[in-house]
């Protein structure tokens, strides 16, 4: 009887994010605004009614769901494709990084906050979202072009970038006092790191054997576990409780139970996930999200000119064409899960309150552009062959620059077989 609230709120959160979900994809919206859009209307700070008064009801849901939710891509996640992408794909994430990164960095700046919010506005904006860009080439029928490899490599090298980066950003945010406590702290974190990733590079064939069972119930019961106790060793230990998720997926992953293992978690990460996405979206007063739309705004404008430079310098390195390029930019535009993983790292440490709703409106709007963005590539290219500097000589994989794709491709029979391995990531 204590719990018909809680049970209440919950029940409606699920449906009202499915109502809203399901009229959403009829004109292609992905998930992850809409499961927002559900929390900012039905939360206390909306007129209307209020499915939950207290934003706070679900902090420790809403923790489960990001656990699960990057113990999920780890479990996508395989170093063998770095590997086979060698030292040009680290070359291409790094192109994207340093541009997005930078820019943000330098945006967090110019709008004269200090450095801490700096900071997190520099993942915030250099960090696209793996979800929403698979899910966009997946439905856009682009998994079979060649580019497309080398954009689900990109988010592989922006995946690793962004378990360091809050590894390192962690101690800085929390308040740590002085250089020696920072340090002490960051140590503790990537020591932490580096005996989990020993574990995923050699320890495979040992965790393989303790966690092989044949009952499907006793597996999902020992690697949520797993997951949930190291994310609380890795909160312990400074480090965010969810890269500590990351690394149990990434060490799972290499065992023969790991194809097992991600067939069981996929619902578990899709519910949990979507009352992450609606917790941050109840926090959220619509409000606050006008006071900050001209920022919001110039934000979305930098991303989009910063992915469409990184996208050119990109297909020159491949020695792509104009329509690859285009593709490039487009695609990758979109941001989404891991901008509200710093949103709530964020909301936690006391800085600037108009992180959040400037991170939710800017989510909000990319993740909405990013896919229809992606679907008029072409317009994009034919402007890149009046402005570019890609060289005539230059080669464009399928249809040539001359034809531009008018429309999305029909995507073959197996599409998502073809991805690699560590990239596949739904939504």
């Amino acid at each position: 009887m204590g719990h018909a609230d809680t049970l209440l709120a919950l029940g409606g959160a699920f449906l009202a994010a499915a109502v809203l979900t399901r009229l959403g994809g009829r004109i292609g919206l992905p998930t992850i605004p809409l499961f927002m859009l559900a929390g900012i209307l039905l939360g206390p700070h909306t007129p209307g009614p209020v499915l939950v008064k207290d934003p706070h009801a679900f902090d420790m849901l809403s923790a489960l769901g990001l656990v699960l939710l990057l113990f999920y891509l780890g479990l996508e996640f395989h170093l063998d494709d770095l590997r086979r992408g060698g030292r040009r794909l680290l070359s291409a994430g790094g192109i994207y990084l340093l541009l997005n990164v930078g820019a943000g960095l330098g945006f967090g700046f110019a709008l004269g906050w200090p450095a801490r919010e700096a900071l997190v506005l520099a993942g915030v904006l250099g960090i696209s979202s793996s979800a929403i860009v698979t899910k966009t080439l997946i439905e856009l029928g682009r998994i079979s072009r060649p580019e497309t490899r080398l954009i689900l490599g990109v988010t592989v090298v922006e995946d690793i970038f962004l378990a360091l980066y809050l590894a390192a950003l962690q101690p800085v945010i929390s308040g740590a006092q002085g250089v020696e406590e920072t340090v002490l702290q960051a140590a503790k974190a990537f020591g932490f790191l580096l005996v989990l990733a020993a574990a995923a590079r050699f320890g495979t064939r040992l965790i393989g054997r303790l966690i092989a069972v044949r009952d499907d119930e006793l597996l999902v019961i020992s690697f949520l576990g797993a997951a949930v106790l190291t994310a609380g060793v890795s909160e312990l230990l400074g480090v965010v409780d969810a890269i500590g998720a990351f690394m149990v997926g990434l060490i799972l992953a290499g065992t023969p139970s790991g194809p097992r293992i991600r067939r069981l978690v996929h619902p578990l990460r899709d519910a949990f996930a979507a009352i992450f996405f609606f917790a941050f979206g109840l926090a959220i007063d619509p409000g606050d999200l006008a006071s900050v739309a001209v920022p919001v705004a110039a934000a979305v404008s930098l991303t989009v000119v910063m992915n469409v430079a990184a996208g050119v310098l990109v297909a020159r390195l491949y020695r792509y064409g104009t329509r690859a390029a285009a593709a490039i930019a487009t695609t990758l535009l979109a941001r989404g899960e891991f901008a509200l993983i710093l949103a709530a790292m964020a909301a936690g440490t006391g800085l600037d309150g108009r992180l959040a709703p400037f991170i939710a409106g800017y989510v909000l709007v990319l993740a909405v552009l990013g896919p229809v963005a992606a679907g008029r590539s072409h317009w994009l290219a034919r402007g890149l062959r009046t402005v570019t500097a890609l060289r005539p000589g230059q080669r464009s994989p399928g249809p040539t620059a001359a034809s531009p794709h008018t429309g999305p491709e029909q995507a073959p029979p197996d599409t998502d077989a073809r991805i690699p391995a560590g990239t596949r990531s739904g939504n």
